[in-house]
């Protein structure tokens, strides 16, 4: 059971994701979540530095959709200056959001890449649904209230991972820090 919330892969950043390796591997579209994953969970906006990640992963022909367990109001404030298509309100870590957001770049889960920042709800989802996961260290430091119960949680389940030599998450956030 513990094994749903094991990444794939896991970074200290989006932009520690190599573009041309996921492109050299078939990947097609990138299914993302927002906040604490591409922004900080208050940040309204992009950054310049993400701005210029959308426009590399475009330029490579993959597609990007946000998916979110945040309001519409929010996700479709951040995506539509960039035209990002967007699932809001997804109830991750189900697999429904995931699957719909294949759909809508017209690939199949094979050609998809899952990146997110929490386990309870991107890499748990993204695994049951047989995607490729991708765990980031959340951009901020702090979380929204709903949020900081699951990194409670998460953390039980960083140790076990750990004692089993899964992931070596803590460590390289304790370092970072």
């Amino acid at each position: 059971m513990l094994n749903q919330f094991v990444p794939d892969q896991y970074v200290p950043s989006i932009y520690d994701i190599s573009i041309e390796e996921l492109k050299e591997r078939g990947i097609k579209g990138i299914i993302t979540d927002l906040d604490n994953t591409l922004v900080e969970w208050d940040r309204p906006n992009a950054t310049e530095e993400l701005i210029e990640w959308f426009k590399k992963v475009k330029s490579y022909g993959i597609d990007i959709v946000v998916v979110s367990n945040n309001n519409e109001k929010r996700v479709k404030h951040f995506s539509d200056p960039h035209e990002l298509t967007f699932i809001h309100s997804a109830k991750k870590p189900m697999t429904k959001a995931f699957n719909t957001a294949c759909r809508l770049m017209k690939i199949n889960k094979h050609e998809a890449v899952v990146i997110g920042d929490q386990l309870l709800t991107d890499i748990l989802g993204g695994n049951r649904g047989s995607f490729h996961t991708i765990l980031v260290v959340p951009v901020a430091k702090s979380d929204g209230v709903f949020t900081k119960f699951n990194r409670r949680m998460e953390r039980v389940v960083f140790r076990w991972m750990e004692r089993k030599g899964l992931i070596e998450w803590e460590n390289e956030k304790k370092n970072a820090e």
